[in-house]
């Protein structure tokens, strides 16, 4: 049977809930179209922008009713702006309908029918939380400007003045090298042409010791005067660390080789009384405030006793493994960024712990020698990125026979999937799984799991 609607076509739509990922859910006659901008109980104009046989896809153009649980967003910005996509909708809403994202994963995808799902646990603030922020530069036509892309777009970058995700530290950074740029005359670099000059700007904030990280990413060429650049960025006296990479690929990328201009090679963060070193390409939580009570869940869920050999994989800079530490015998960490197992074996040699190893790999590869160095784990904790566990790690972890799993997800359809799995092939049940909202007005949650075998 053909779809009831078909492309650019106008319909008047009400809202019933929200897909994972954030569109709003309506249905005509039954046909289910995901709405973008819709929040549940809106009544909305919508034009229809893709058609496939079981949905279609649309976008909120006006609000003709509004819903119970919107409110007014405080963002000037918002929603053109692609950082949020929910600063209209009623916080207790959000982690509610976050709550009930992991749970549908986990019940259909996983099929999991007695679910052990302990209540969501709230981000301790809603706006401001974010240690790292990455923005684009675009030529408009009086100068470059600095901002993020738009909402749905990847060519089209929206000036920004104040982002309420993050810091005043940030957005006056962000703000002063717009104006450094300017004063410059130096172009923006143009992702359809690719000319021009500016590409993008990294910043990444020690939220609990003030310090600051700025990364310049540009095209090929120094084009700039650096003691000028130096100056404009020391006007800040959080800035410790100031670096340039060079782009000449056409991915938008800042995960590139730097060089430091001036400054320490990295900045300090301090998480649960710990201390960590954070260059431009290492991985941490970007919301310090929660990451310290999501390692204290996992380390809760560990059941740690001080005997036990633990398996840090996926282990970035250590943060997770680090924080275990005291109540292991032994810790042992991957991770496949070479630059974050440099900050991780700094980070143990700061808080001087003794019993952690860190070593550089890919987790499917490196599983079975890491076994025969290190002796079988009690537990394993594993934080993979948004696709989960690859299926050589998978196979590696499950082949491992452990009694205890602690799995960080930032993703509950791969964490879903991944149960599935290692429940089916290797024996192991899923014990407790507990949501965190790391990241208010936007789609992502975490869930922590426990499986034992």
């Amino acid at each position: 049977m053909a779809a009831p609607v078909q492309r650019d076509q106008e319909l008047e739509l009400t809202i019933d809930s929200l897909a994972y990922g954030g569109n709003g859910v309506a249905r005509l006659d039954g046909f289910v179209v995901f709405v973008r901008r819709g929040l549940p109980g809106d009544t909305v104009r919508a034009r229809v922008t893709k058609v496939q046989r079981r949905h279609a896809e649309a976008l909120a153009t006006e609000v003709l009713s509004s819903g119970q649980q919107r409110v007014e967003a405080p963002c000037a910005h918002y929603p053109a702006c692609g950082g949020c996509r929910f600063q209209d909708l009623d916080y207790d809403v959000q982690v509610a309908t976050k709550e009930q994202w992991v749970r549908d994963s986990l019940q259909r995808l996983a099929g999991l029918t007695d679910l052990p799902l302990e209540p969501i646990l709230p981000a301790a603030s809603q706006f401001g939380y974010r240690n790292k922020m990455e923005y684009s530069f675009a030529e408009l036509e009086d100068g470059p400007t600095l901002g993020l892309h738009k909402a749905g777009r990847w060519d089209e970058v929206l000036e920004i003045q104040k982002c309420w995700l993050t810091t005043d530290l940030g957005n006056a950074i962000r703000n002063r090298m717009r104006d450094w740029a300017r004063e410059e005359k130096l172009p923006a670099y143009d992702q359809e042409t690719h000319e021009g000059y500016l590409r993008h700007l990294l910043i990444r904030e020690g939220r609990n010791t003030g310090q600051a990280l700025v990364q310049l990413v540009t095209n090929r060429g120094e084009r700039f005067d650096r003691e000028r650049l130096i100056e404009v960025l020391t006007e800040f006296p959080e800035v410790r660390s100031i670096h340039w990479s060079v782009n000449t690929g056409v991915s938008e990328v800042t995960n590139l080789p730097t060089e430091l201009l001036w400054g320490e090679d990295a900045i300090e963060e301090e998480i649960g009384g710990l201390r960590y070193r954070v260059r431009p390409n290492a991985f941490i939580q970007t919301n310090t405030e929660m990451a310290e009570q999501l390692y204290a869940i996992a380390r809760e869920f560990a059941g740690l006793s001080g005997g036990e050999t633990v398996y840090d994989l996926y282990c970035g800079i250590g943060t997770i493994g680090l924080s275990m530490a005291a109540d292991a015998l032994t810790v042992w960490g991957i991770e496949i960024s070479e630059e974050s197992v440099a900050c991780a074996i700094e980070n143990q040699e700061l808080n001087a712990i003794g019993n952690t190893a860190f070593f550089a790999g890919n987790v499917g590869e490196v599983l079975r020698e890491l076994r025969e160095r290190a002796g079988a784990p009690d537990v394993v904790v594993v934080d993979p990125p948004r696709a989960g566990l690859a299926g050589k790690a998978l196979k590696r972890l499950g082949e491992l026979e452990a009694p205890r799993i602690v799995y960080v997800s930032c993703n509950p359809t791969t964490l879903a999937g991944d149960l599935k799995r290692l429940g089916d092939d290797y024996g192991y049940r899923l014990v407790r799984a507990k949501p965190v909202d790391m990241f208010p007005h936007t789609p992502h949650v975490e869930c922590v799991a426990l499986l034992e075998r």
